[in-house]
């Protein structure tokens, strides 16, 4: 009995966290329709603001006055600037737009703080009235665990209250639903939705602050526990309140159940397991909200379609650049003080297989429009299948590869296949997650990054040297952005742009999406995969750090990001993000002056596309053409010397001239008739003739 009073309290608890935490994201969804995937990261983001001001060892602030300036003043002036300067760009943006942009904006507070704050440094923040408790039912409860409850009800009262009680909390909830009919109605939809963002991050401060100081000061940790309170908002469908609270009792009970009782449970169902388990199961079950499938956005970005001659010569020079790269990175080297030739060349190398990887989007968010979080999960489980079946190098491995992580993606696309947008995105997130808790950490070497592979060969062919590898993979890349293009010129890229465009249209025609959605996402998996694998294969040793979403040098959010910012649906824009996230960091080993900028560049990138949804590819190929039109018109304006000096003394013909309308005597019966009847006279005119009789 007292074991179980126990984890009701303690549960509590945690449910007073996670639903402190979920309500901010219900209040920014509820009233601006954008999901804040960053609303983990202003939450660490606002604890470590809090620790700089009241911390002995930094301003040493007293804790009330760096209270009102966490909560009062910075995050409401944080979230009023991602408002402006971001979140009413995204209104009229499509799903995908609207997904990164705010996971840009959560890598890049991961990132900055780590520029201000060194996770070098331990820093920790003490409890509320620290030593203080107090015996509830034989159980020992703190009285900062009372804070927090009586900060969780507080929330939920004064949100009930603003939201359905006053004129400003039906404004709120107005502007979600049409900007246009609350602005007719007197609203302001501009200032609604600032406010709604200052709340919404002032509640992920508080958030932050109560966590704060149960675990250390940590950028990864912290922005993770928050990030487990979406299964809660999700609940409640990121609309109701109550819900939420239920789902956030759900999520505390259930955490501290897996904490309590972990020996008792499968290996899989962990502390940090059963968020993600929550979250996908919540997806797959509670019905989707109908404004988020009905009233979401067309994708109305591009899909380019190049020629084959433009495709098979990228393709040869992809690979004669990879055969010269190593002649190539020691030119560098030679001008580039600090930069070697070996690391440079091993950049690249792990730039083209995240590139590979990256590609695995294309088909499935750049031509089928179905958003995924999760390529470098799969790309894990390829090197997962790798290590054990071919550490030795077996090419044969690599079938093993692609068909187990077919299967692998077919089956997360089961329980998926009716959700779009946002939930589909969440789920593959939630997916993402348990493979980096649950999966990798069970396999022994590839817990702690050190599983060991071989260069594949065969016999006495292998491609042993780092020339041969990187040869290896473009080869692998070039046909394999040949088989994509293939797609997107054959029958079945036509199916799955009319499903991106039309879904309802599309099950009219007949057209079976079921079967359809379960190839791309296999498809999709097998590339990730392979791009796994082949990573696994040039770095020697690989693991969890290569293929976790947050955590390790180079995470698999920004890769999502980058290959979003370089075009989403061009297989030249895969390459281009997985390059730039690999080569990113040795601009910043080269000159050290830039090495802050190189780290939170991804995030900023990510941020961009809310000025340039169509991605860097589209934006520098429309540049060009537009150069080039310019040029053209401008020889063909090219005018002589004569010429420009008699178009001086003359004065130019006028660009408009008035068209000639005959009239009176001039103008025969004709004549008149068009004209009256271009200008409305004939109208209820009678025509007979009285000689016509």
């Amino acid at each position: 009995m007292e074991d179980l009073l126990t984890l009701l309290v303690l549960g509590l608890v945690s449910a007073s966290l996670y639903a402190v935490a979920a309500s901010g994201l219900v209040v920014t969804y509820t009233t601006s329709g954008i999901f804040n995937f960053a609303h983990g990261a202003v939450a660490m983001f606002c604890a470590f603001v809090y620790w700089q001001l009241s911390s002995p060892d930094a301003w040493g602030l007293p804790v009330p006055l760096a209270l009102a300036l966490t909560l009062l003043v910075f995050a409401p002036g944080l979230g009023l600037v991602i408002d402006r300067v971001l979140m009413r760009r995204l209104h009229d943006a499509t799903p995908i737009t609207r997904i990164v942009v705010p996971i840009g904006l959560l890598v890049a507070l991961i990132q900055g703080a780590t520029i201000i704050w060194s996770p070098d440094e331990t820093r920790t923040l003490p409890r509320f009235f620290l030593g203080e408790s107090v015996e509830i039912g034989g159980v020992v409860v703190e009285y900062h665990q009372l804070v927090v409850f009586g900060a969780a009800i507080a929330v939920a009262v004064g949100l009930r209250i603003l939201l359905y009680k006053t004129r400003i909390g039906v404004a709120m909830r107005a502007v979600v639903d049409s900007r246009e009919l609350a602005a007719l109605n007197g609203a302001s939809p501009d200032r609604v939705s600032g406010l709604a963002w200052a709340l919404g991050c002032s509640l992920a401060g508080l958030a932050g602050v109560l966590i704060a100081p149960i675990l250390a000061l940590d950028q990864i940790q912290l922005t993770l526990l928050v990030i487990n309170a979406y299964a809660a908002a999700m609940v409640g469908r990121l609309r109701s309140l109550p819900l939420m609270a239920l789902g956030a009792v759900i999520l505390g009970l259930a955490h501290e159940a897996a904490s309590r009782y972990d020996s008792d449970l499968p290996s899989w169902i962990t502390v940090d397991t059963v968020p993600a388990l929550m979250l996908f199961v919540v997806l797959v079950v509670v019905p989707q909200d109908k404004a988020t499938v009905f009233g979401q956005r067309k994708d109305r970005s591009r899909v380019p379609n190049p020629g084959w001659g433009r495709v098979l010569r990228a393709a040869a020079l992809l690979v004669v650049v990879a055969l010269v790269m190593p002649e190539i990175t020691r030119f560098i080297a030679r001008f580039v003080p600090g930069l070697g030739a070996a690391s440079t060349l091993d950049s690249v190398g792990y730039g083209l297989a995240l590139g590979i990887i990256a590609l695995s989007l294309v088909p499935l968010t750049g031509y089928a429009g179905q958003i995924s979080l999760a390529p470098l999960a799969f790309a894990g489980l390829g090197a997962v299948v790798m290590y054990e079946w071919g550490s030795d190098g077996n090419p044969l491995a690599l079938v093993a590869v692609v068909v187990v992580c077919g299967l692998v993606g077919a089956l997360v696309a089961l329980p998926a296949l009716r959700l779009k947008g946002l939930y589909l995105a969440l789920a593959t997130f939630a997916f993402a997650l348990f493979c980096e808790k649950a999966v990798f950490t069970q396999v022994d070497g590839f817990s702690d990054s050190n599983a060991s592979y071989d260069r594949l060969g065969i016999g006495g062919f292998r491609a042993g040297s780092d020339r041969a590898n990187l040869v290896l993979m473009a080869v692998v890349f070039a046909l394999l952005a040949i088989m994509v293009t293939a797609l997107r010129k054959g029958p079945m890229g036509r199916r799955l742009q009319a499903m991106k465009d039309s879904p309802a249209a599309c099950t009219t025609l007949g057209l079976d999406l079921t079967a359809l959605k379960l190839q791309v996402f296999a498809l999709s998996a097998a590339i990730a995969g392979l791009g796994g694998a082949l990573l696994g294969g040039w770095r020697g040793k690989a693991g969890l750090e290569q293929f976790s979403l947050l955590q390790g040098s180079l995470p698999g959010l920004p890769l999502v990001l980058l290959a979003v910012v370089g075009g989403i649906a061009a297989v030249a824009g895969a390459l281009l993000g997985g390059l730039l996230l690999a080569v990113f960091p040795l601009v910043g080993v080269a000159y050290p002056v830039l090495n802050d900028i190189m780290t939170i560049l991804p995030g900023l990138a990510g941020i961009s596309l809310a000025s340039n949804p169509d991605g860097a590819i589209a934006q520098t190929v429309d540049q060009v053409r537009a150069k080039i039109e310019a040029r053209r018109d401008g020889a063909a304006k090219q005018e002589t010397t004569g010429s420009r000096a008699m178009a001086m003394l003359l004065p130019p013909s006028p660009s408009l001239v008035p068209e000639k309308i005959p009239v009176g005597s001039t103008a025969g019966r004709g004549e008149r008739a068009a004209i009256e009847a271009e200008l409305g006279l004939d109208w209820g005119r009678c025509h007979a003739d009285p000689r016509d009789a």
